[in-house]
């Protein structure tokens, strides 16, 4: 995790953002996720580093509303050597979500969360979603919200462990699911003014792949 040490205001935000862990191999230019978005390293100072953020980033993220003193979780980019423990995570935020109720069991806590059905189309039950930068698996999907289990490992590491009931939590949808969508349910420009038809789902029905 790290704490906002300052925050600068003017037309975005510059975040001032001390780490809890070391930043010798972090440079300028890098990435870092904040609380799940990716924001670009433009000055560094001991285990301090700052990023601006962008308008957009500001009005789809909880970004916009943190103060100095508050905990973030934060991640550096992932190397192609590294392993993919969890799915793939870009740190493009698509909106955020509430928590809606905690609850104890046995060693883990179980979250509900509240969203938008724009968020909600892409959850699928023992799917993966991204919570403030983390990945996780989805327990269950309802018609306002989903649920999810957290271990007391990522209790402990991250700002999960010391979220409230009411507290609002970026949420990243798995991007595969957006490109599926996207691939078989609108066609470009070009195929719009051609007499052919691109993949859409009569075609995938007619073929019996659904």
């Amino acid at each position: 995790m790290g704490t906002i040490r300052r925050v600068v205001p003017g037309g975005g935000l510059r975040l001032f953002v001390e780490a809890d862990f070391a930043l010798e191999k972090t440079r300028i230019g890098d990435s870092i996720a904040v609380s799940g978005a990716c924001l670009t390293v433009v000055s560094i100072q001991a285990s301090t580093f700052s990023a601006d953020v962008s308008p957009e980033t500001c009005k789809r993220t909880t970004l916009g509303g943190l103060r100095p003193g508050a905990r973030v979780n934060l991640e550096r980019a992932l190397t192609l050597s590294s392993r993919l423990d969890g799915h793939l995570v870009t740190g493009h935020i698509d909106g955020t979500g509430r928590v809606a109720s905690i609850e104890k069991q046995e060693n883990a806590l179980v979250f509900g969360f509240e969203c938008g059905p724009e968020l909600l189309r892409y959850l699928v039950e023992k799917g993966s979603v991204a919570i403030d930068g983390i990945s996780f698996t989805v327990n269950s999907v309802t018609e306002s919200g989903f649920g999810l289990t957290i271990i007391p490992h990522t209790a402990k590491l991250t700002t999960l462990g010391i979220r409230k009931k009411g507290d609002v939590v970026n949420i990243e949808t798995d991007i595969i699911g957006k490109y599926v969508e996207r691939f078989v349910s609108q066609r470009g420009p070009a195929e719009e003014k051609s007499s052919k038809r691109g993949l859409d789902m009569d075609f995938l029905a007619r073929n019996g792949f659904v």
